[in-house]
């Protein structure tokens, strides 16, 4: 199992999801649609989080289709009324046994594999969920393009990368790969899946806006993980990089600051179809 550093136990986990439901769920329907998705499809949605997609994916499969919504801590996702086709389960899919038979026709994962060192196990897993024809959708972040787009001093600019740089060394000690938005084309190719191709999103994020809230989630989480082994008064270490008590705050207001703005998460939306003969997940 992976030692996912953003535990949907956190208070933290509302906010990140408020901003992903937001910013992004117009693109990952978007992605959805352009697999044809549609009345009586059997759907599988993986690390479902808030359950939004689910939800929607259950709308467009309609009364005939089938959509099963799986996470690893579902509380957050419990909580909606969720349609009569769309059911939830307590999944970890790193090693529990593949729901359903190799017959899904869309199998849908958003920022789940990035998370985890067996990505590339789970990839072939999710491939073998599928019908022969079947897509799979995946969504994943490339956390390596985030430019600082204006400051509101010469010093700004700076604190963003360092504090980032430890958020993304944190989440690597984790077992996360924060560059994989830019290799799930390929992997996926590898896989088997045949006609591959991907889309990506990003959006300028500025101080005080919706989006930005996802930095402030990740980091206070980040720092509150670090704090609980903290062994220097008045320094924090995220990652293998020690923050100041200072540092922290002054980014903290940087979010908060409409004169700072900077890059989104990229968003690489990627889909591909399982061809007869493709490898089965166990």
């Amino acid at each position: 199992m992976s030692r996912y550093l953003f535990d949907n136990a956190d208070d933290q986990t509302r906010e990140r999801f408020s901003v992903l439901e937001s910013r992004y769920d117009p693109w990952s329907r978007k992605a959805l649609e352009n697999t044809g998705v549609g009345p009586g499809w059997r759907c599988l949605e993986v690390g479902g989080g808030g359950g939004s997609l689910g939800d929607w994916l259950g709308e467009r499969v309609g009364p005939d289709g089938e959509v099963l919504v799986t996470d690893l801590d579902p509380r957050w996702a419990v909580q909606r009324q969720l349609p009569a086709n769309v059911r939830l389960l307590t999944h970890d899919i790193t090693r529990d046994p593949m729901p359903g038979d190799g017959d899904f026709d869309l199998v849908h994962a958003r920022l789940v594999l990035l998370h985890l060192p067996e990505r590339t196990r789970v990839l072939e897993r999710l491939t073998g969920a599928l019908r022969p024809g079947g897509w799979l959708v995946l969504e994943e972040f490339d956390c390596g393009w985030t430019p600082v787009l204006a400051t509101p001093d010469g010093e700004a600019g700076a604190l963003f990368e360092r504090v980032h740089g430890a958020l993304l060394e944190a989440l690597g000690q984790a077992g996360a790969e924060p560059l994989w938005g830019r290799q799930v084309v390929g992997e996926m190719m590898r896989a088997g899946l045949e006609g591959v191709t991907a889309t990506t999103y990003a959006e300028t994020w500025a101080g005080g806006g919706q989006g930005i809230k996802l930095h402030r989630a990740n980091i206070e989480q980040a720092a509150r993980r670090a704090g609980e082994a903290e062994i220097r008064i008045g320094a924090m270490r995220i990652g293998d990089t020690w923050l100041g008590d200072g540092e922290l705050r002054r980014f903290l207001e940087l979010l908060d600051d409409p004169g700072f703005v900077v890059n989104s998460y990229p968003m690489v939306s990627a889909r591909g179809r399982r061809v007869a003969g493709a490898g089965v997940g166990a």
